[in-house]
């Protein structure tokens, strides 16, 4: 039996802070974009980019993240993502063009694609041992992140609004460097001989960008090359000995409907969340402050539902119903939101429909991941994580460019709004069509080790 570390407990605050602020890194800049917007010159359609750097480096490189923390040793993996991290924070922080702060966010993509895949594999190292502790330390490091989502938005309103927005990154610098201090509490991992797959990397993150590029800027250039680069990762994944990805994954059954499902909650839920950030400031007038405590109760009411009622209800009906129920639940809030306009308020038009919009989020994310991963043999877990990881992150890009795209394509602001609403809810109701009519139930559904 291996031998307990007497530190796991806090080797797991310093695991569940990094969880913690990987997902804040998405949240907490939401409220500042419009100022971001006035002080960097953003166009209205190149303001997404401040997200989707960060989304698109995270997304595409967590496969590589895990590679690298098997090769290298999980800590020194942890370890570099966190200096990563901090680097691109200063970079965000001290900009004053906009291309500054996109590379700024993209690197901080990177470090996020580092920290995650290596800190659950340090979780796994500390818990795996004992399958009791092991759920009670998955249950706290999962429910970092749906903190970690609430306290970007409260924190992002309050910095903006009394401090500046470059704050929003300058405050990852000092916990950045408290928790690579920490590092010492983490276990020490050897790695293991083996090849890099760059080509994979390089080839399926500069697919994406290019997609989204593509779709933001009308061209076709873009998008011929990046479904080119997007091929070449594929044949890479079949001829090379070690690749990110193998194809072979894609048998598990349940995986490729699932990560469909994944793929069109996050690209419905994240234009939501980041129009209604602009309805609040742009069409309502509120101020940065004033939108962070708007938006408050919609993800307060995604932590409790995550952590407090989708697993009880997951262990009782199964994942698919609530998959389906989920998005639909989904597409309904989000709809409700595209009737909100210039002469909405916040009491009628967005608290109760970002409410309703929550708790479709909240059904479905859990019993979706859980699904995509509960017929995975036990050494392909990992791998069907991060797939199911990565495409969340690529569906969330995608579609936020579409809604951009439409968003853009009207004449008055409200009105680009509510089409980018009406938009994100018809990707909600496909989800849960596809979802209903393409996935299976399993014989006997069950759940991968270690997940609550």
């Amino acid at each position: 039996m291996a031998t307990e570390n007497p530190r796991r407990w806090w080797a797991l605050l310093v695991l569940a802070t990094a969880q913690f602020m990987v997902i804040m890194d998405t949240s907490i800049i939401g409220v500042a974009l419009p100022e971001m917007q006035s002080d960097l010159g953003f166009t209205p359609g190149g303001l997404q980019w401040v997200f989707n750097a960060y989304v698109i480096a995270f997304g595409g490189l967590l496969l590589l993240g895990g590679r690298l923390s098997d090769l290298l040793g999980a800590r020194k993996v942890f370890t570099t993502g966190w200096i990563i991290l901090i680097a691109g924070s200063v970079v965000a922080a001290a900009a004053t063009t906009a291309w500054v702060e996109v590379l700024g966010r993209a690197v901080q993509g990177v470090g996020g694609a580092l920290i995650a895949p290596a800190a659950m594999t340090l979780l796994m190292m500390l818990f795996g041992h004992n399958p009791k502790e092991l759920g009670k330390a998955m249950a706290l490091y999962g429910a970092a992140a749906p903190a970690g989502g609430t306290a970007g938005v409260f924190l992002g309103g309050v910095i903006t609004e009394y401090l500046s927005w470059p704050w929003v990154f300058i405050v990852y610098i000092p916990i950045g460097v408290a928790t690579l201090l920490a590092t010492g509490l983490l276990p020490a991992v050897q790695g293991k001989r083996g090849s890099v797959d760059v080509v994979g990397a390089i080839s399926v993150t500069g697919g994406l960008a290019l997609a989204v590029y593509a779709i933001v800027a009308e061209n076709w250039i873009a998008a011929v090359t990046g479904a080119a680069l997007l091929v070449v990762f594929l044949i890479v994944q079949r001829v090379v000995r070690e690749p990110l990805m193998p194809l072979s994954i894609w048998r598990t059954p349940g995986l490729a409907t699932a990560n469909l499902a994944m793929a069109l909650l996050g690209a419905a839920w994240i234009p939501m969340w980041y129009f209604l950030n602009l309805y609040l400031q742009q069409i309502l007038g509120y101020g940065a402050f004033a939108s962070g405590a708007a938006l408050l109760p919609m993800t307060v009411a995604v932590m409790i539902f995550m952590i407090g009622i989708t697993a009880r209800l997951l262990g009782r009906f199964g994942a698919k119903p609530l998959i389906v129920i989920g998005l639909a639940v989904l597409a309904a809030g989000v709809a409700a939101l595209s009737l909100a306009d210039v002469g909405g308020s916040f009491a009628a038009d967005v608290l109760p429909a970002s409410l309703v919009a929550a708790v479709g989020m909240s059904l479905a994310y859990i019993p979706a991941m859980i699904s995509a991963m509960s017929g995975a043999k036990p050494e392909e877990a990992g791998l069907a994580s991060g797939i199911v990881n990565t495409t969340y992150q690529v569906g969330s890009a995608l579609g936020l460019a579409v809604m951009t795209a439409v968003a853009t394509s009207q004449a008055q602001l409200v009105d680009g709004f509510q089409g980018a609403f009406v938009g994100a809810a018809i990707v909600a109701v496909l989800g849960a069509v596809l979802s209903l009519t393409t996935m299976r139930k399993p014989k006997t559904e069950t759940q991968p080790a270690g997940i609550p």
